[in-house]
């Protein structure tokens, strides 16, 4: 056993007698020396526990704790945490989804006054339920409101895809065989989805459906209803420019954190661009489901009114008279009847109701 101090109450004099007088008895333990890796980190510890305890200047904004405790989810943006309030996660990325929940309110209650196929309407229906997942996800970066904004997003884009193959049916029609595969489609990425839990099957799954949109929209303005390319490709270009922005967010998150830092508020809050990403894709999805529903109407004939350009102004455009007269045609007149009766196979779907001058007419007062 290693020699060990006196016992207590034993002065120099007596060590000094003791040691002369040879070893120490068996029964005096030594105090054994505290090795010095153990020292070093109790020091550490004892510095960490200070550094806690003693006040501090406010956490980076990506390190900030909010009220819904710490994020759950699988993704985490790139706009800091808690950055603007205590409640809200994600500030920007959850309010900028205000544009896929209000606006298509307003189109389904309007949809359901003209008596439209409930299709159209379950499609606004589809694009708010995305933005109020979206925004519970963003709030609160929880694993189940990013299964609510996600799952959503395969079952309206299934939606718009079933809206889009069915525009040159008759009324009232089902397509059974696209109804089931599009059901069995979406139940089969759900499964796989909350097994696998990895975003990226999902982006991929999404994207399928995307793609099968715009190849769809590409052909109707090119081979059926030509005059519709300026709404069709409006709404594929806003949403492609929403994409962009997206892969940028996700690509260059570190520079345009390190950019918002320099720069005052007001500035860094226009380089959120997952916010535009909501924005632009709500907006385009929107317009989507308006070229959708414009197809329809113009197949059944309900000869649709948007009112843009000339269509605003009080009497008929310069050097339009005669096609503004073709828009104002009654059901049961002459020329209603000669243009109904026109063989359609002679012009894209849809012609042999509007006529040739409203085709060509840019100002598209009857549209």
């Amino acid at each position: 056993m290693a020699p060990g101090p006196a016992p207590r109450g034993r002065g120099a004099a007596g060590r000094a007698a003791s040691a002369g007088a040879g070893p120490e008895p068996a029964w005096e333990p030594a105090e054994p020396a505290e090795p010095s890796a153990a020292r070093e980190r109790a020091r550490e510890r004892a510095s960490a526990w200070a550094a806690a305890a003693a006040p501090r200047a406010m956490a980076p904004a990506a390190d900030r704790q909010g009220y819904w405790g710490p994020p759950t989810s699988t993704l985490d943006w790139c706009e800091e945490n808690y950055a603007v309030t205590w409640y809200i996660a994600e500030f920007w990325n959850t309010v900028s989804n205000l544009i896929m929940i209000i606006p298509p309110v307003f189109g389904a209650i309007q949809s359901v006054r003209d008596g439209l196929e409930k299709r159209y309407i379950a499609s606004y229906l589809a694009l708010t339920v995305v933005g109020m997942g979206s925004w519970c996800f963003h709030m609160t970066l929880k694993y189940e409101m990013q299964l609510l904004d996600e799952l959503p997003m395969i079952y309206s884009c299934c939606i718009f895809v079933y809206c889009m193959f069915e525009c040159f049916k008759t009324k009232s029609s089902v397509n059974y065989h696209l109804l089931f595969t599009l059901v069995l489609f979406s139940l089969i990425v759900t499964t796989v989805y909350l097994k696998v839990k990895e975003p990226i099957f999902h982006q991929v799954m999404y994207g399928m459906l995307v793609f099968t949109l715009v190849v769809r929209s590409i052909y109707i303005v090119t081979w059926v209803y030509p005059w519709l390319r300026g709404l069709g490709y409006t709404s594929l270009g806003i949403f492609l420019m929403g994409f962009l922005l997206w892969n940028i967010d996700n690509i260059f998150c570190d520079s345009l954190r390190n950019f918002r830092k320099k720069v005052p508020p007001i500035i860094g809050v226009t380089t959120q661009f997952h916010a535009w990403w909501h924005i632009l894709t709500g907006l385009g999805s929107y317009l989507h489901i308006l070229f959708s529903l414009y197809t329809r109407t113009l197949y059944l004939r309900y000869r649709p009114k948007v009112k843009t350009g000339c269509s605003q102004r009080e009497g008929p455009c310069p050097n339009h008279a005669e096609a503004l007269a073709s828009c104002t045609l009654t059901p049961g007149s002459r020329r209603w009847k000669e243009q109904k009766e026109e063989a359609p196979s002679r012009r894209p779907f849809g012609a042999s109701v509007m006529g040739p001058l409203e085709a060509r007419d840019p100002c598209q007062s009857c549209l």
